[in-house]
C-alpha cells in the first residue's frame, strides 16, 4: 500500500518536472553565458527543477526502491542501501553505477557552490537529458507492481 502512495508522489514529482522543462527547454543546452542572462523566471525555474529532481530522486532511492523490493518477497529490513542497489540492478530497473551518478548530479546541485559553475551546469544539462530515465523506472515499477 505504502508504494502506491509513494509512486504517486513520484508521477507527481515527474509531471512537474515536465511543466519546467517545457518552459526551459530554449536554455538547453545550459551556458555560461545562459547562466549569466538568466531571467528571475528562468532561474526560478532551475530552481524548482532542481529541487522536484532531488525529491523524485530521494523518494526513489529511499522509499521507492525498497517499498518495490518488499512487494516482490526481498527481505530489506535491516538491509544495507548497498544491497537495496545491488537488488534493484539484478531487477533490471536501474543499473548501480547510473543510480550512483544520478546521486552525484543531485548532490552537485543541490549545493550553491559558487565556484563550481561548471559542475552546476553539467550537473542541469545532465539532469535535463536523463529526467526520461527517472520517468523510465517509475513506469517499470508500477508496471511491475500493480499489473
Amino acid at each position: 500500500m505504502k508504494l502506491y502512495y509513494y509512486l504517486k508522489e513520484a508521477h507527481l514529482h515527474l509531471e512537474r518536472l515536465k511543466e519546467i522543462l517545457e518552459q526551459i527547454n530554449h536554455l538547453y543546452p545550459v551556458t555560461q553565458e545562459k547562466i549569466n542572462n538568466l531571467t528571475l523566471e528562468e532561474k526560478n525555474a532551475l530552481d524548482v527543477l532542481a529541487f522536484r529532481f532531488s525529491k523524485l530522486q530521494d523518494l526513489l532511492g529511499v522509499k521507492i526502491f525498497r517499498e518495490y523490493l518488499k512487494s516482490q518477497g526481498f527481505i530489506t529490513e535491516g538491509k544495507p542501501y548497498r544491497d537495496i542497489l545491488k537488488e534493484i540492478d539484478n531487477e533490471g530497473i536501474i543499473d548501480i553505477d547510473t543510480w550512483s551518478e544520478f546521486r552525484e548530479v543531485r548532490n552537485n546541485i543541490a549545493h550553491e557552490y559558487p565556484y563550481d559553475e561548471n559542475e552546476k551546469i553539467n550537473a542541469i544539462n545532465y539532469l535535463i537529458q536523463n529526467i526520461s530515465l527517472l520517468e523510465t523506472i517509475i513506469k517499470e515499477i508500477d508496471a511491475r507492481s500493480f499489473k
